[in-house]
């Protein structure tokens, strides 16, 4: 009888070890045992001075670009982020407060991307800005690295942010020939 019962305590600590590894949460994983890709997905072209562009469902800004003034059309690239082949879960935030287009520069909080733009008008317009967090796993997904562009002439222009890189930022100064910068950052687990 008593090697029965030594079984059946066996048992119920191997049952309650299983039990626990399960309700256990997975340690967090680091930017070195995984693999992180952001893939254009969608783009969108509208006339510049009347245009609200938000990314679909789990995108995120990764490219602009705009040939000629305010009549003329704007392109926006939106892209998935891949971790280990899973996509990465975006949580839109509130829109900016309001900028004066010819003067203005934004960019968004710690380890917020760009998921959209509206803007009004010509270069004495209004434009706001959108931001998400992003996370993955329930993790919190990292922006790192933030870089500025140079001086792009916003009337003809192309930028499409690197390899893992989002956009974080926008600033603009004047009219159509004046210049538009880009700040993008770079996409990991690890701070």
């Amino acid at each position: 009888m008593r090697t029965h019962s030594k079984a059946v305590n066996v048992a119920v600590v191997a049952a309650s070890a299983v039990a626990l590894a399960v309700v256990s949460p997975a340690p967090a994983a680091s930017a070195a045992e995984v693999t992180i890709r952001v893939v254009p997905a969608y783009s969108e072209t509208q006339e510049e001075s009347s245009s609200r562009v938000i990314c679909p469902t789990n995108q995120v800004l990764t490219g602009r670009s705009h040939y000629g003034d305010e009549n003329a059309d704007t392109t926006y690239t939106c892209s998935w982020i891949f971790i280990n082949d899973e996509q990465v879960q975006v949580s839109i935030g509130d829109w900016s407060l309001r900028y004066k287009e010819s003067n203005s520069n934004y960019s968004s909080p710690p380890d917020q991307a760009l998921v959209g733009r509206m803007h009004l008008w010509d270069e004495n317009g209004d434009t706001w800005y959108l931001p998400a967090s992003l996370s993955w796993r329930g993790q919190t997904v990292r922006l790192i690295d933030p870089v500025w562009t140079g001086d792009l002439k916003e009337s003809k222009h192309n930028f499409q942010a690197g390899t893992r890189r989002v956009l974080i930022g926008r600033a603009h100064s004047g009219d159509e020939n004046g210049y538009t910068r880009y700040q993008h950052a770079y996409v990991t687990l690890d701070a």
